[in-house]
């Protein structure tokens, strides 16, 4: 696969408050059974999180990434604070 093909990367991701974030699908769409799974431990263990589907290379520091918020999993948070930790983090590891 070249680079041209990957800008546009699509993934479904649990994106947490303090930015961690975990992918639920790539080239599938999550079933309602993964999310509601998700949603039940995120609960379970206090924790902030939405859904939400990515574009972009995640480990090409040259390309920026974006994303649209589905819907909240667990908690009330501030989505805008939770994608900028993402970013963050993301640029940790990249």
């Amino acid at each position: 696969m070249k680079l041209g093909d990957t800008q546009r990367e699509k993934r479904w991701a649990v994106i947490i408050s303090d930015g961690r974030h975990s992918w639920l699908g790539r080239h599938t769409d999550p079933t309602e059974e993964e999310i509601t799974h998700t949603a039940d431990q995120l609960s379970a263990q206090g924790l902030t999180g939405w859904l939400a589907v990515t574009e972009g290379v995640y480990y090409e520091p040259t390309h920026q990434m974006t994303a649209l918020m589905v819907h909240p999993l667990s908690g009330d948070g501030d989505w805008e604070a939770a994608w900028a930790a993402f970013v963050a983090r993301r640029a940790e590891v990249i």
